[in-house]
């Protein structure tokens, strides 16, 4: 029976990256060519026996909304972030950032749920009648499971329902439901390099904690999970996909690593999304569901999953003062001003003999 616990798991998963995907459709990525990063990354995992999958993330898509305009500097900031990745990934520099840079890393990631509840609340703003009910059916939800499944599963089929009764109906662009690709040639600026950092920065976050979880939900010992080859595998689907105006898949919390077959049951939840998505089932979704859906969610993730639990661990130790500011500037600005600033105050002004 373990082929049956290895397929429930498999679709756990798909049904949590659902939503998120009608996510990335409402920020106009397409969803044709997403399906190609599932397959590369399900046959690099088959290859190398990992048992960390990818899927739509709602952190990055988040920030990559909110830093770029449209969606070319959006497949521009992901192509540039995913070549940046990819670069730490074969050169095995994660650990030594990781390393340097320490407790700031777990304030970046505390400012990035701040700004997942910030942008949760501008959606709600824009939709009231769909945001605020998913908000509230988030948060009851919550508070009975403790679970981001059922919190995630209650809230958007809640406000689907709801929409339902109002005959809500958008059309999404051609671009985003065609099913053939489309070149989308990338584009340099000040704002898309910076956009750019930003997502490595939260991607460097995510790899670390994310991957590492689903590495300890297999109680193997020692953990599994290649963080290098984990990187450089997600760069990689980034790179391609984002040249056809594809969505980011990055690294997730997966289920799929507590059953007897982890590699095989995130390999599977892989192909499911990826069959999903050449069929072209996700944009028949997108027209009935609300992108705003997603936004109790978002608030959820971001003010009671990754903020506390972050932010007590970056303001933990005698650099305190400097995690911080890291962590406030990240919410106000974006993870690499968060990131810049307090490596500039932890090893910028000891260089002056100055310190907080």
């Amino acid at each position: 029976m373990h082929w049956l616990a290895d397929l429930l798991a498999a679709i756990g998963v798909v049904l949590n990256g659902i939503p998120q995907g009608i996510m990335a459709m409402s920020l106009g990525f397409a969803v044709f060519p997403t399906a190609f990063s599932f397959g590369l990354v399900g046959l690099i995992n088959g290859v190398a026996s990992s048992v960390a999958p990818v899927s739509f993330q709602a952190e990055s898509l988040a920030l990559v909304g909110h830093l770029g305009h449209d969606l070319r500097e959006r497949s521009s900031i992901i192509f540039l972030g995913a070549s940046l990745m990819f670069v730490i990934g074969l050169t095995g520099t994660l650990p030594l950032i990781v390393h340097s840079l320490g407790n700031q890393l777990m304030a970046v990631m505390a400012g990035v749920g701040l700004m997942l509840a910030k942008i949760a609340l501008q959606m709600a703003h824009e939709q009231p009648q769909f945001g605020w009910l998913s908000i509230g059916l988030a948060g009851v939800t919550y508070l009975i499971s403790k679970d981001l499944v059922w919190t995630i599963a209650v809230s958007v089929i809640g406000t689907s329902c709801y929409a339902a009764t109002t005959h809500y109906r958008v059309a999404l662009p051609e671009h985003v439901t065609t099913r053939k690709l489309q070149f989308v040639r990338p584009q340099f600026s000040f704002k898309i390099l910076r956009g750019a950092l930003s997502l490595a920065c939260l991607n460097i976050d995510a790899n670390l904690s994310y991957g590492l979880i689903t590495g300890q939900m297999t109680g193997q010992h020692p953990n599994p999970v290649n963080l290098n080859l984990l990187t450089s595998s997600q760069a990689l689907a980034d790179l391609g996909t984002s040249l056809l105006g594809g969505a980011p898949v990055e690294t997730i919390i997966s289920a799929t690593a507590s059953a007897p077959e982890p590699v095989i049951a995130g390999i599977l939840m892989m192909l499911i999304m990826m069959l999903i998505l050449l069929l072209g089932w996700l944009p028949k979704l997108g027209k009935v569901v609300p992108s705003t859906a997603i936004a109790g969610f978002l608030f959820i993730l971001g003010t009671i999953v990754i903020f506390p639990e972050n932010a007590t661990t970056a303001l933990h130790g005698s650099l305190s003062t400097v995690a911080g500011v890291t962590l406030v500037v990240t919410a106000l600005v974006d993870p690499f001003a968060g990131l810049m600033t307090g490596a500039l105050l932890k090893f910028g002004l000891p260089l002056i003999g100055l310190g907080l």
